[in-house]
């Protein structure tokens, strides 16, 4: 069920009709004139008609396309649309009229990867590539699809101020950021990306909008005073009026689905989307995902951000959950950066043992009930019975590199050989990996946190908000001015470096990971033993693969352990060493095969990965 009537649902924004006349559609419940103020050789004012449910409405023809208008309420004050597609002057300008449905799209045969067997990339659009364009991005995409992985994930791409953001800002969900080339752009390069193969999945924000030219409470209740996010008011999603504010984010999530061929959409901290009621919106939402991908005929995914370690958001229905198809899990980046590289601060402080990661492995999140010294109280219920591959996994992204004091990567806190260990215990998991955007190839420039905001107000609040946000971590030095353009530059990725060693062979060992993951069906739901010898800082398991057996020893220690009688029973085949010289790593003499009377020796912060065929 939802909300509202949508037998026929509600167009949004202003859309191009078969006839070629244009239909304007707002929601303003509580205006009684709501006008369209259109620009060009001479200004046209066209009032709209206001039906029972408080949307106006118009159809207006002899509109030339590109045309720019506004919506003026009561006679008075003029406002960008709501469900504007494009904002070609900013947050503060006039909107754009886009003829979406013109693209000449050549993605008809287009058949995504199935989630459980993708690899995402994650890469902010303007820090990518020299051009600071998803065009510019695009002249990559060949190099990602050679790399192996399966889906580009784009951070935000929602009109937001300035040209300089990380998109969690954004005020205008249905626009396509203007510095990154705008509406058409996006068209482009998710059409290049189904022609090499590459499915695409896009941020979106659906618990705040961003304060700077952020106008849509001019229109309606769209925000809620009941709840507070870390970042900016909370919406609308149980309250008065309601129901148009879910029909407003349901139809954005249609949208780049619709007009864009998006084909999954990773919800920023659904933690901060607030609904007590019978209904959840994130229910609501899988459910009209779930009749689109019925009606479009191809595959369409929801991906949850969350660090509630709560088992609804992926429970099916029946059980009472929101049966959404897949969710990170914080607590396996957590694990696995601890034992890298032992920092203790902040949330960090619930983890650092190898048998944190090994109950991750086993569950896929830790913090099941106990307590947290963090949190200060019990976190998370049990994720008992879900499938392993409704959890995506890192050891890089946006978050955890770039609010991080200076945006220091992995590349600079750790050694060469504890990369590789970490590169594989990403894409040897048995979950879905996410790689972020230079991690293949341990990309130095840091990442950081910037902005370029016209509030003077603002740009001081985010200053003074960054420090105190990192006096838990003890990190200690001068954090970078987000408005500082020098702050964006250094963020930008330095792509030569592949072309040289370390980071040439990282890269090809990111390559030989992906493929030999590929190969022995990795993502594939199977059994698997995990054992911990917190002592050695090992970790071992063991697991079915496509053509009989796999074991992986990982080496977390920083020195080398002699490990006797590794296996039970038969010969084993060496199929990976991450410390081989191959990987530029100091071992060259590690046995081919090893068999029940053999011990080996593994070198510090190093796994092998060992195979043998057939049953047993």
């Amino acid at each position: 069920m939802s909300w509202i009537n949508t037998e026929r649902r509600v167009p949004l924004g202003a859309i191009r009709q078969a006839e070629g006349a244009w239909e304007f559609s707002v929601w303003a419940p509580g205006r009684q004139k709501v006008a369209v103020h259109l620009f060009g050789s001479r200004d046209r004012f066209i009032p709209m008609a206001r039906n029972q449910f408080g949307y106006h409405q118009v159809l207006v023809g002899d509109i030339e396309a590109k045309s720019r208008y506004v919506y003026q309420l009561d006679g008075l004050q003029e406002y960008p649309d709501p469900a504007s597609r494009f904002q070609p002057d900013g947050v503060h300008g006039p909107s754009e009229l886009v003829e979406l449905d013109a693209f000449p799209w050549t993605d008809a045969n287009w058949k995504a990867p199935r989630l459980e067997e993708s690899i995402f990339y994650e890469l902010h659009v303007a820090t990518y590539s020299e051009e600071g364009s998803l065009d510019g991005v695009r002249g990559h995409l060949a190099e990602l699809a050679g790399l192996g992985v399966t889906t580009i994930e784009l951070m935000p791409v929602a009109q937001f101020p300035g040209s300089r953001n990380w998109g969690y800002d954004g005020v205008y969900p249905f626009a396509v950021q203007n510095s990154y080339g705008g509406p058409l752009a996006l068209q482009r390069f998710v059409n290049a990306a189904h022609a090499l193969g590459l499915a695409v999945a896009l941020d979106v924000v659906y618990n705040h909008l961003g304060p700077e030219g952020n106008y849509l409470g001019q229109f309606g209740p769209y925000f809620s005073d009941r709840y507070k996010t870390p970042w900016g008011q909370a919406i609308n999603y149980d309250g008065p009026e309601c129901g148009p504010v879910r029909q407003y984010f349901i139809e954005n999530a249609l949208y780049w689905f619709e007009k864009y061929h998006i084909d999954i959409l990773r919800l920023d901290a659904i933690h901060g989307i607030f609904d007590f009621g019978a209904f959840h919106f994130l229910a609501e939402l899988e459910n009209q995902v779930e009749l689109a991908s019925k009606r479009l005929g191809r595959e369409l995914h929801l991906v949850a951000e969350s660090d509630l370690n709560d088992a609804r958001i992926l429970q099916p229905g029946e059980k009472g959950g929101y049966a959404l198809p897949a969710q990170w899990s914080d607590d396996f980046h957590h694990s696995l950066h601890t034992l890298l590289t032992h920092e203790t601060k902040g949330y960090y402080a619930d983890f650092g043992r190898v048998g944190h990661l090994a109950s991750v492995l086993r569950d896929g999140w830790f913090y099941h009930g106990q307590y947290s010294r963090f949190r200060r109280r019990r976190h998370g219920n049990s994720p008992a019975g879900i499938p392993r591959s409704h959890f995506v996994v890192c050891g890089q992204n946006h978050d955890q590199v770039g609010n991080r004091a200076r945006g220091e990567r992995l590349s600079t806190l750790v050694g060469f050989e504890a990369q590789k260990l970490a590169a594989g215990m990403i894409l040897l998991s048995p979950f879905v990996p996410l790689l972020f955007m230079g991690e293949e190839y341990g990309e130095t420039a840091p990442f950081q946190y910037f902005t370029s905001h016209g509030d003077k107000d603002l740009v001081e609040a985010v200053r003074r908000g960054r420090r105190e946000e990192f006096a838990e971590f003890g990190w200690s030095g001068e954090v970078p001015d987000p408005q500082d353009e020098t702050t964006f530059a250094n963020s930008r990725l330095l792509h030569p470096l592949q072309e040289t060693d370390p980071h040439r062979t990282l890269r090809l060992f990111y390559q030989e990971l992906i493929r030999f993951r590929r190969a022995n069906h990795i993502s594939a739901d199977a059994d698997l033993e995990i054992t911990e010898n917190e002592s050695q800082s090992i970790l071992t398991v063991a697991r079915t693969a496509a053509s009989g057996h796999l074991l992986m020893i990982f080496n977390f220690g920083a020195n080398e352990v002699q490990l006797p009688s590794v296996v039970r029973s038969r010969h084993w085949t060496t199929e990976l060493h991450s410390a081989d010289s191959q990987w530029l790593g100091p071992s060259n003499r590690f046995p081919r095969t090893v068999g029940p009377a053999d011990s080996i020796t593994l070198p510090g912060q190093s796994f092998v990965v060992f195979s043998h065929e057939g049953r047993g």
